[in-house]
C-alpha cells in the first residue's frame, strides 16, 4: 500500500511578489528550495495564513539568496505581497518506508536561512 506523506515544508515564508501576467507557478529562492529538498517542476501546496486559501502549483527556481517567494499567474490572485504562506510538497511511499521517513522542514527567518 502506498500513502501520501509530507516530504518537504517551508514554514511561514513571506510573499515577496505576485505576478498575474506570468504563466502559473511559484518562484522560490533556490537556497530555500535546496534546504527544503524541493526541485523545479515539483507540485506543491501553498497555504495562505492570512486568508485561508489553499492551492496547488509547481515550483520554478528563483535567484539564490534573494528570499524570493513569488506567486505567478492565477495563483497571484490568492495572495498579497507580505502574506505569510506555508509551502508543502508530498510524496507517495510504501507504508513501512513512510514510518521512518524524515521530511525536510525549514523555518526561514525573513525568507533566508
Amino acid at each position: 500500500m502506498l500513502i501520501e506523506i509530507m516530504k518537504s515544508k517551508l514554514h511561514c515564508v513571506q510573499v515577496t511578489e505576485a505576478n498575474l501576467n506570468y504563466m502559473g507557478s511559484i518562484t522560490i529562492d533556490e537556497d530555500l528550495m535546496d534546504a527544503a529538498n524541493l526541485i523545479a517542476g515539483e507540485k506543491v501546496q501553498v497555504v495562505n495564513n492570512n486568508n485561508g486559501e489553499r492551492f496547488d502549483t509547481y515550483v520554478i527556481c528563483g535567484e539564490r539568496g534573494s528570499g524570493c517567494i513569488c506567486l505567478n499567474g492565477a495563483a497571484a490572485r490568492r495572495v498579497q505581497v507580505g502574506d505569510t504562506v506555508i509551502i508543502i510538497a508530498y510524496a507517495l511511499m510504501d507504508f513501512e518506508e513512510a514510518r521512518s521517513f524524515k521530511p525536510s522542514v525549514v523555518f526561514p527567518r525573513d525568507n533566508h536561512l
